[in-house]
This record gives structure tokens, sequence and C-alpha cells, in this order.
């Protein structure tokens, strides 16, 4: 019992936060409920940020209705690659890549040949709730697929990696690259098995990683280390991130990116409940920065003044990162 209220109290003094302290202290108090479709809802969450003029996945179609599946071949057209996913899942459940086409047939991203009514058999499952919150009745949307950067091409297995940065009323308090293995299938969630590796906020280069919760140095797959990759237009994803929170209204936020080789920086999707694995990656703990976050708010409140998404990643990057920030 002592050496668990040992091991409490270390964390505490790390500022580790748990589940408990981010739903009641931040999901729920900068969370305002009716906001949620926003972000719960992929095609909501795209329609938002094409307004805002924030770049994302071009989306193909949009299928919503069993009758809805024969408009698949229209929307896929001779396209050798796109993504099938459901609106409103979660975890990556549900998401299915093609790669390329193989005869009259389809190559995933895993090189499974799989069938036209092996695709439509998915959506179908996605019309029927089986992937999104709650269980309720879903959309299919088909989508651009991205190409990852080629700097990934040593520290990933297949799949695309993506950038999550933690976003409190704004401010980037956190960063974690996520990278698929073969464990994970090819997909960039940590608890099918990808890896997380924290960034540094000032640099954009990467830290330790996570994998399975233990730390690791090097990719299972490519042996190759993991930490010391400097990450391409870092302050472009910072800003994306920042932006965001005007973007959905949310306060506490979990901001999925991913960079295109031809694209560069996309907002992949929204999450209003961001997992805590981010802290293991970074060894470090979301509570005290989202404290000094907090205390950042109440000082300029009293001036009456609020911060561009420039400025506050600028904070952010000068009170968080390892090394300070040049921007």
């Amino acid at each position: 019992m002592f050496g668990l209220w040992k091991t409490w109290k270390a964390l505490e003094a790390k500022g580790i936060m748990g589940i408990n302290r981010r739903n009641a202290d931040y999901v729920l108090k900068y969370n305002k409920r009716h906001l949620y479709p926003i972000v719960d809802d992929k095609i909501i969450t795209k329609g938002r940020a094409i307004e805002a003029g924030i770049a994302v996945p071009e989306m193909y179609g949009i299928i919503d209705t069993e009758k809805g599946i024969e408009k698949l071949r229209d929307i896929i057209g001779d396209r050798p690659d796109f993504v099938v996913k459901p609106a409103q899942g979660a975890g990556g459940d549900g998401i299915l890549v093609i790669a390329d086409r193989f005869e009259d047939k389809y190559k995933t991203v895993s090189g499974k040949i799989i069938s036209h009514e092996e695709i439509e058999q998915q959506i179908s499952s996605i019309l029927s709730g089986l992937y999104s919150l709650g269980g309720l009745r879903d959309r299919a949307l088909i989508e651009y697929r991205v190409t990852p950067d080629q700097i990934f091409k040593s520290i990933s297995y297949e799949g695309v990696p993506d950038i999550r940065i933690i976003v409190l009323m704004g401010y980037p308090v956190m960063a974690m690259l996520r990278l698929p293995t073969r464990q994970s299938g090819g997909k960039a969630n940590l608890h099918q098995g990808a890896i997380g590796v924290g960034v540094d906020l000032a640099t954009g280069i990467t830290l330790q990683g996570t994998w399975l919760n233990n730390k690791i140095s090097k990719h299972p797959d490519t042996t190759n280390a993991v930490d010391g990759v400097q990450l391409p237009n870092w302050d472009g994803f910072m800003k994306l991130a920042a932006g965001c929170y005007e973007l959905c209204g949310l306060g506490y936020i979990g901001v999925d990116m991913v960079l295109d080789q031809d694209k560069g920086p996309l907002i992949l999707e929204l999450n209003a409940r961001p997992g805590l694995n981010i802290q293991i990656a970074n060894d470090s703990g979301l509570t005290h920065r989202a404290h000094a976050v907090e205390a950042r708010l109440a000082e300029l409140a009293k001036q009456d003044i609020k911060e561009t998404p420039e400025e506050r990643v600028r904070f952010s990057q000068e009170l968080f990162g390892h090394v300070p920030s040049k921007a």
C-alpha cells in the first residue's frame, strides 16, 4: 500500500494527468456538449476545415444509405488508391485503405487482395454503426489516400504516420508522432500496436518512443532509431493545431495531422477526448503544462487581451519546448 502511495505521489509531482482529471478538469470544463458533433463526425470536421481554408485530404464522396452503395463505382472511378472510413469512427476502427488495383480487384495497404463486393460489405458495416461512437447509424466517406513524406520511410511500417498535438484553449501543450508497425496493421493507432514518439514543441525534433506502454529507442520493424528526426514544416503543424480552436470551439482537443509528400500538412481529424499515452512518449506530464496555459489565460483576461494562433504557438514553444524556439 505504501509503495502504491509513493508511486502516486511521484506521478503527481511529475504532473502526470490521469483519466479522471482529464475528464473533470479539462474535457467537461472546456468542451461544450453541443459542439461535440463538429469533431465526432469527420464529414462535419472536414467541411468546417474547408470553409476555414485549412487543408484536408480531398473527399471523393459520401455514402449514407444501403441504396447509396451502388454509387461506389462512380465515386471511385479509375482511381488506383483511396480510403474508406466511418464518419463517426474512433481509434482507427473500420478504416479501409486501398493502395492499388490488381486486375478487377483491389490491393490494401497491407498487400491483401479484396474484391469490390468486399468493399461494399465494409461500407454496409459502417452504415450499420458497427464502428461508430455509441453504435448509432453512420455514414461512409471515400477520400484521398495520403502518401507519407519520404522522411518517414525509415521509421514507419506501411500505412501513414500522423502527428497529434494536444491543444488547450488554442495553446499547443504536447505533441506526438504516431508510427505504424507490423503489429498495428499499418495503422497509426497506439491501442492497435503503433509507436508513439514524443516531439519537441520548439523544434519538431522527435524524442523517445513508447510501444505497448514500454519505452523504446528503435522501430521494431525497421530497427532504425525513432529519436532525433527533424519533422519538416514544424511551425506549420503548430499553427494548424492552434487554429483548430477557432475552427471547432472546443477548448481541449487532440489535433491529428499528416504530412503528405505532395500536399504538405493536412488535418485528418479532431478528438475531444485525446488519450494520455502522449505523456509516456514525452516523459512529461500534461498537468503542469495545462496549469501554465490556464495561468496565461487568467493573466491575459485581466488585460482584456486575446492572443492570435501565432502568438499562442510562440508562447507554447518558449515555455514547453526542450530547446527555445527561434520563431
